[in-house]
């Protein structure tokens, strides 16, 4: 019995791929392109992969390490309750904002004590380390006011004035400041001027606190003095007009 040839196989009319090697000039397909871009840039893509992982890695690291950063400061913040805490506390953290709120309380409490000068750099030091935001304007505030307890009034005057006369600032920073010039000039027997500030809160605030307190001020001086009307001559008095003699008399 006579054995059958093995039958050979057929590649499929059209199907050249085995023929002919694949290269940027003969690929057609998507697939093909692929395939090749692959071979030439895996490594590169390899490489660009791993940058961007080590990228989001080292994002989330530092995210992280900041946090923990701001509650470090935050908990030794907290936990400086004595005035040689807060002092330390503010000494490390001058840069940092709760460092700026300490160095404000620390010159509160100086100013109360009466120790301008010592407020008056602690309310600078205070300003800078906040940079912005309304705990600035009240640091600005409350050195002002330690340059007048320390007799620079005319210094301290001018930056209230420039307090309350500045529309984008705060209200209640406007309307403290406008408080204290209209003390000042009651203080000094000034009902005009104590007058023209009263006017000013009330455009301000009207409804605020320090409205109210200062009306209760002005309400204390007497009011604005009158021009005296001009005395009658006396009777004893020569005339200063032109006198004329009577015939006779």
């Amino acid at each position: 019995m006579t054995t059958p040839a093995t039958p050979s196989t057929k590649t499929p009319a059209g199907d050249d791929r085995n023929l002919v090697a694949v290269d940027p000039l003969t690929a057609v397909s998507f697939e093909d392109k692929f395939h090749l871009f692959w071979k030439k840039n895996q490594n590169a893509v390899y490489a660009v992969c791993g940058l961007v992982l080590l990228g989001i890695v080292g994002k989330e690291g530092w995210e992280y390490m900041a946090r923990q950063k701001e509650l470090d400061v935050e908990k030794a913040y907290a936990a400086a309750t004595t005035p040689e805490q807060l002092k330390a506390f503010a000494a490390a953290n001058a840069s940092h904002s709760l460092g700026g709120v300490a160095q404000l309380r620390m010159a509160d409490d100086a100013y109360k004590a009466g120790k301008s000068a010592e407020a008056v750099a602690g309310y600078d030091a205070a300003a800078a380390a906040l940079s912005e935001g309304p705990l600035v304007a009240r640091a600005q505030l409350g050195r002002a006011l330690a340059k007048i307890q320390a007799g620079k009034s005319s210094e301290g005057v001018g930056e209230l004035k420039k307090l309350a006369d500045d529309a984008n600032q705060l209200k209640a920073i406007r309307s403290e400041s406008a408080y204290h010039l209209t003390s000042l000039s009651v203080d000094g027997g000034n009902a005009a001027d104590a007058q023209k500030y009263v006017d000013q809160l009330m455009q301000i605030d009207a409804t605020s606190q320090w409205t109210q307190r200062a009306m209760s001020l002005r309400a204390s001086m007497p009011s604005t003095p009158a021009p005296a009307a001009a005395e009658a001559p006396k009777k004893d008095a020569p005339s200063s007009g032109v006198q004329v003699k009577i015939p006779g008399k």
